[in-house]
C-alpha cells in the first residue's frame, strides 16, 4: 500500500494512492491520521479499502510529511562509505552518527524547502527513510524490521557552515526536511538493501547509490536507534546519503531559491520540492 496525507479546504486526512487518485481513508475509518492507524495496528484494516474508487486527484490535494503527527525524527550521518570518503579527513565511524531533528523542520511533497536568509550554503541529501509500526525498545536486529510499518523518502536539507560548529544547528532550520510522497508500507520492499536512490538537482542527477552500500543496515540502526530511545509507531529513522552532496563538489552545486529538488527510491516514489528563500515565504 502507498499511505498519503494530505490536506484540502475540508482539513487534514490521509487516505490510499491509487494510480492517481487518493482513497480518502478520513471518511472511512475511525483514525484521525497515519500515526493513529499504526498504533491501532490498522494496517489490514486500511487494505480492505484498495478496491474502492478514488475520491480525490492527487493533483488536487496538498501533501503534508509521510508521517505529519508528532514523532521523532532520527537521522543518521556517514553512513555510505563513498561519502565517507568525499567528506575530507573523516573516517568510517564505528557506531552510528545520529542527531534528530525537529518538528518544524518536516515539510511534505511539494512544500517549499526554505534557503536561510542568514547562509547560501544549503545543501541536498537524499535519504531512505524507515517508518516505525510496532513499538519496541532494546530490539534485536535480527527481530528489527518486524518492528517496521514501511518506508519513504527524505531530503535532509542541511545548511553547511552552521553544521561546521554545530550538527543540531545545521539540521534544524525551518522547512528544510522534506519528508514523504507517502509511506510505502513493508511488504512492497521485501529488502531494504535492494533499492536504487537517486537525487536530481534541476533535473541533473547528483547522487545514485544502492541501499546496499550503506555502512549499517536498516537493520542495524533500528536496533542501535531502540537502545538509547523507545521506538513508537510513526516514528522515523533517516538511514544517511550516499556520495555526491553539494559541499564535496568544486565548485559547490548549492541550492538556490528556484531551484527543484528530486528525491527517487525505487518502489517507493519521487519526492519532489521547489526551494525558495526564507524571507519570501516565511
Amino acid at each position: 500500500m502507498r499511505i498519503v496525507s494530505f490536506a484540502t479546504d475540508a482539513g487534514p486526512s490521509f487516505g490510499l494512492v491509487l494510480g492517481g487518485g487518493i482513497v480518502d481513508l478520513g471518511r472511512r475509518v475511525p483514525y484521525p491520521g497515519v500515526k493513529a492507524a499504526l498504533e491501532a495496528g490498522a494496517l489490514e484494516e486500511l487494505a480492505r479499502h484498495e478496491r474502492e474508487a478514488p475520491d480525490l486527484a492527487l493533483s488536487d490535494v496538498t501533501f503534508l510529511p509521510a508521517v505529519p503527527q508528532e514523532r521523532k525524527v532520527i537521522c543518521v550521518g556517514l553512513n555510505y562509505r563513498a561519502h565517507v570518503a568525499e567528506a575530507a579527513g573523516r573516517e568510517v565511524p564505528a557506531n552510528p552518527r545520529v542527531f534528530a531533528r525537529l518538528p518544524d523542520t518536516v515539510i511534505g511533497h511539494g512544500a517549499p524547502m526554505w534557503r536561510p536568509r542568514n547562509s547560501i550554503q544549503f545543501d541536498y541529501e537524499g535519504e531512505l527513510a524507515v517508518v516505525i509500526g510496532r513499538p519496541g525498545r532494546h530490539i534485536l536486529v535480527e527481530r528489527a524490521l518486524e518492528h517496521v510499518a514501511g518506508y519513504t523518502c527524505f531530503n535532509d536539507g542541511s545548511v553547511r557552515d552552521f553544521q561546521k560548529h554545530s550538527v543540531t544547528a545545521g539540521k534544524n532550520f525551518p522547512c528544510t526536511g522534506p519528508l514523504g510522497p507517502w509511506l510505502v508500507t513493508a511488504e512492497e520492499v521485501p529488502d531494504p538493501a535492494a533499492l536504487t536512490l537517486v537525487t536530481r538537482l534541476n533535473g541533473h542527477e547528483m547522487q545514485r547509490a544502492s541501499t546496499g552500500d550503506m555502512i549499517l543496515s536498516v537493520e542495524d540502526l533500528i536496533s542501535y536507534v531502540s537502545a538509547f530511545t523507545p521506538l513508537a509507531p510513526g516514528d522515523v529513522i533517516a538511514t544517511g546519503t550516499p556520495e555526491g552532496v553539494a559541499s564535496a563538489r568544486r565548485p559547490p552545486t548549492w541550492m538556490r531559491p528556484g531551484d527543484v529538488v528530486e528525491v527517487e527510491i525505487s518502489g517507493i516514489g519521487v519526492l519532489r520540492n521547489p526551494v525558495a528563500a526564507e524571507e519570501e515565504v516565511a
